[in-house]
């Protein structure tokens, strides 16, 4: 079973960068599909952006696309978030997700979750 850390998160004002993080450990890092969620304050979780096993595919939500960039480094057992042009409506908590490979991709359905990491962007 693989656990997840997210890093990277803070106070950001809008327009800056952020990288976040998630540092994968107890099983083999390739074997997984990635993905980011977020959540804002009184909303539910939601879909950022997802990788597959090989970093060969990746999926995002509507309102990051051309803004974000996921991306992974096996060999680091690490995926990552970059987050440009950040707006206050970015502001959340951040999940990394991971789920077992599967010969059919689905990027938006997840098994294990990291603990989540603030992310604000300041006006």
């Amino acid at each position: 079973q693989v656990q997840l850390a997210e890093s990277g998160g803070g106070l950001v004002q809008a327009g800056d960068p952020l990288r976040l993080s998630c540092a994968a450990s107890g099983s083999t890092f390739s074997r997984y599909d990635m993905g980011w969620f977020r959540q804002a304050p009184g909303k539910e979780r939601v879909f950022v952006a997802a990788i597959n096993w090989s970093g060969e595919r990746t999926y995002y939500a509507n309102s990051v696309k051309g803004r974000f960039t996921i991306s992974r480094d096996n060999a680091k057992n690490t995926e990552y978030l970059q987050m440009n042009s950040l707006n206050p409506e970015d502001t959340a908590v951040y999940y990394c997700a991971a789920k077992v490979a599967r010969t059919v991709w689905n990027p938006l359905q997840y098994d294990y979750w990291g603990q989540g990491i603030q992310v604000t962007v300041s006006s």
